[in-house]
Protein backbone atom coordinates (compact mmCIF):
# COMPACT_ATOMS: atom_id res chain seq x y z
CA UNK A 1 0.00 0.00 0.00
CA UNK A 2 1.88 3.41 -1.04
CA UNK A 3 1.39 6.32 0.87
CA UNK A 4 -1.68 8.70 0.02
CA UNK A 5 -1.72 11.86 2.10
CA UNK A 6 -5.06 12.44 0.67
CA UNK A 7 -6.62 9.34 2.18
CA UNK A 8 -5.36 10.29 5.76
CA UNK A 9 -6.38 14.34 5.29
CA UNK A 10 -10.12 13.98 7.02
CA UNK A 11 -8.77 11.54 10.01
CA UNK A 12 -5.74 13.45 10.83
CA UNK A 13 -7.65 16.54 10.72
CA UNK A 14 -10.45 15.44 12.96
CA UNK A 15 -8.10 13.88 15.59
CA UNK A 16 -5.64 17.24 15.52
CA UNK A 17 -8.91 19.04 15.88
CA UNK A 18 -10.20 17.32 18.96
CA UNK A 19 -6.76 17.20 20.75
CA UNK A 20 -6.42 20.89 20.18
CA UNK A 21 -9.74 21.54 21.77
CA UNK A 22 -9.21 19.01 24.81
CA UNK A 23 -5.68 20.36 25.43
CA UNK A 24 -7.18 24.06 25.68
CA UNK A 25 -10.27 22.78 28.08
CA UNK A 26 -7.76 20.89 29.56
CA UNK A 27 -5.09 23.49 30.28
CA UNK A 28 -8.45 26.50 31.69
CA UNK A 29 -9.36 23.44 34.11
CA UNK A 30 -6.08 22.62 35.51
CA UNK A 31 -5.53 26.67 35.33
CA UNK A 32 -8.36 26.95 37.74
CA UNK A 33 -6.72 24.52 40.22
CA UNK A 34 -3.26 25.63 40.07
CA UNK A 35 -1.94 25.77 43.56
CA UNK A 36 -3.26 22.27 43.98
CA UNK A 37 -1.43 20.76 41.40
CA UNK A 38 1.43 22.54 41.77
CA UNK A 39 1.99 21.20 45.60
CA UNK A 40 0.86 16.97 44.66
CA UNK A 41 3.35 15.13 42.67
CA UNK A 42 0.55 12.75 41.31
CA UNK A 43 -1.43 15.54 39.80
CA UNK A 44 1.59 17.73 38.48
CA UNK A 45 2.57 14.12 36.66
CA UNK A 46 -1.16 13.80 35.68
CA UNK A 47 -0.91 17.51 34.45
CA UNK A 48 2.30 17.39 32.83
CA UNK A 49 1.46 14.12 30.63
CA UNK A 50 -2.31 14.90 29.81
CA UNK A 51 -1.07 18.76 27.88
CA UNK A 52 2.44 16.61 26.64
CA UNK A 53 0.24 13.98 25.18
CA UNK A 54 -2.57 16.11 23.70
CA UNK A 55 -0.35 18.89 22.57
CA UNK A 56 2.26 15.78 20.73
CA UNK A 57 -1.28 14.45 19.17
CA UNK A 58 -1.97 17.70 17.76
CA UNK A 59 1.84 18.41 16.52
CA UNK A 60 1.96 15.27 14.96
CA UNK A 61 -1.46 15.21 12.97
CA UNK A 62 -0.04 18.86 11.82
CA UNK A 63 3.15 17.21 10.46
CA UNK A 64 1.41 14.08 8.85
CA UNK A 65 -0.92 17.16 7.26
CA UNK A 66 2.01 19.43 6.24
CA UNK A 67 2.02 19.06 1.94
CA UNK A 68 4.41 17.08 -0.13
CA UNK A 69 6.02 15.15 2.18
CA UNK A 70 7.48 11.52 1.41
CA UNK A 71 6.42 8.91 4.08
CA UNK A 72 9.83 8.69 5.10
CA UNK A 73 10.01 12.53 6.30
CA UNK A 74 6.44 11.98 7.92
CA UNK A 75 7.61 8.49 9.40
CA UNK A 76 10.88 10.22 10.88
CA UNK A 77 8.99 13.48 12.01
CA UNK A 78 6.38 11.26 14.07
CA UNK A 79 9.32 9.56 15.29
CA UNK A 80 11.16 12.55 16.20
CA UNK A 81 8.20 13.86 18.37
CA UNK A 82 7.00 10.66 20.18
CA UNK A 83 10.35 10.22 21.58
CA UNK A 84 10.45 13.06 22.97
CA UNK A 85 6.70 12.63 24.37
CA UNK A 86 8.20 9.29 25.71
CA UNK A 87 11.51 11.39 27.03
CA UNK A 88 9.08 13.57 29.27
CA UNK A 89 6.65 10.44 30.63
CA UNK A 90 9.82 8.79 31.57
CA UNK A 91 11.16 11.79 33.24
CA UNK A 92 7.78 12.86 35.00
CA UNK A 93 6.90 9.16 36.63
CA UNK A 94 10.37 9.15 37.42
CA UNK A 95 9.93 12.66 39.55
CA UNK A 96 6.47 11.58 40.61
CA UNK A 97 7.60 7.68 41.96
CA UNK A 98 10.79 9.75 43.67
CA UNK A 99 9.03 12.50 45.14
CA UNK A 100 5.93 10.13 46.49
CA UNK A 101 5.61 9.28 50.05
CA UNK A 102 3.03 6.70 49.12
CA UNK A 103 3.19 5.03 45.95
CA UNK A 104 0.44 5.03 43.81
CA UNK A 105 0.63 2.17 41.15
CA UNK A 106 -1.73 2.67 39.49
CA UNK A 107 -0.31 6.15 38.63
CA UNK A 108 2.72 3.74 37.55
CA UNK A 109 0.36 1.50 35.44
CA UNK A 110 -1.54 4.21 33.37
CA UNK A 111 1.94 5.46 31.98
CA UNK A 112 3.04 1.91 31.07
CA UNK A 113 -0.40 1.90 29.07
CA UNK A 114 0.16 5.06 27.61
CA UNK A 115 3.81 4.05 27.07
CA UNK A 116 2.51 1.54 24.93
CA UNK A 117 0.42 3.31 22.83
CA UNK A 118 3.72 5.85 21.76
CA UNK A 119 5.50 2.47 21.05
CA UNK A 120 2.76 1.22 18.62
CA UNK A 121 2.64 4.54 17.30
CA UNK A 122 6.81 4.08 16.88
CA UNK A 123 6.29 1.29 15.12
CA UNK A 124 3.61 2.27 12.91
CA UNK A 125 5.95 5.14 11.93
CA UNK A 126 8.60 2.53 11.22
CA UNK A 127 6.53 0.62 8.69
CA UNK A 128 5.34 3.59 7.46
CA UNK A 129 8.96 4.77 6.92
CA UNK A 130 9.70 1.36 4.51
CA UNK A 131 7.36 2.70 2.70
CA UNK A 132 4.46 0.81 3.54
CA UNK A 133 1.01 2.99 4.32
CA UNK A 134 -0.83 1.01 6.42
CA UNK A 135 1.84 1.81 9.00
CA UNK A 136 -0.51 4.79 9.67
CA UNK A 137 -3.12 2.22 10.87
CA UNK A 138 -0.67 1.80 13.96
CA UNK A 139 -0.12 5.15 14.02
CA UNK A 140 -3.98 6.20 14.32
CA UNK A 141 -4.79 3.56 16.44
CA UNK A 142 -1.87 4.34 19.00
CA UNK A 143 -3.14 7.86 18.60
CA UNK A 144 -6.50 7.22 19.59
CA UNK A 145 -6.11 4.46 22.55
CA UNK A 146 -3.47 7.18 23.89
CA UNK A 147 -6.74 9.70 24.31
CA UNK A 148 -8.31 7.05 26.56
CA UNK A 149 -5.68 7.65 28.97
CA UNK A 150 -5.07 11.59 28.77
CA UNK A 151 -8.92 11.82 28.97
CA UNK A 152 -9.35 9.72 31.78
CA UNK A 153 -6.29 11.36 33.31
CA UNK A 154 -7.56 15.01 32.57
CA UNK A 155 -10.77 13.43 34.87
CA UNK A 156 -8.69 12.31 37.45
CA UNK A 157 -7.06 15.14 37.77
CA UNK A 158 -9.50 17.39 38.12
CA UNK A 159 -11.53 14.62 40.37
CA UNK A 160 -8.71 14.31 43.05
CA UNK A 161 -8.14 18.13 43.07
CA UNK A 162 -11.47 18.33 43.64
CA UNK A 163 -11.50 15.75 46.12
CA UNK A 164 -9.03 17.85 48.24
CA UNK A 165 -11.44 20.87 47.99
CA UNK A 166 -13.82 19.50 49.55
CA UNK A 167 -11.73 17.85 52.35
CA UNK A 168 -10.18 20.91 53.11
CA UNK A 169 -13.68 22.20 53.02
CA UNK A 170 -14.77 19.91 55.83
CA UNK A 171 -12.03 20.04 57.76
CA UNK A 172 -12.53 24.17 57.96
Amino acid sequence: MTFDPAAWHDYFIVVGGGAAALTGLVFVAMSLHLDQIALNVAHRHRARTVLTGLTAVFIRCALVLMAGQSAQAVAIELIGVLLGVEAILYLSIRQALRSSEIPDPALLWRTIGSFACLLLEQAGAVVLFTGDARGLYAVGVGMMASFVFMVSGAWLLIVGVRREDASAEASA
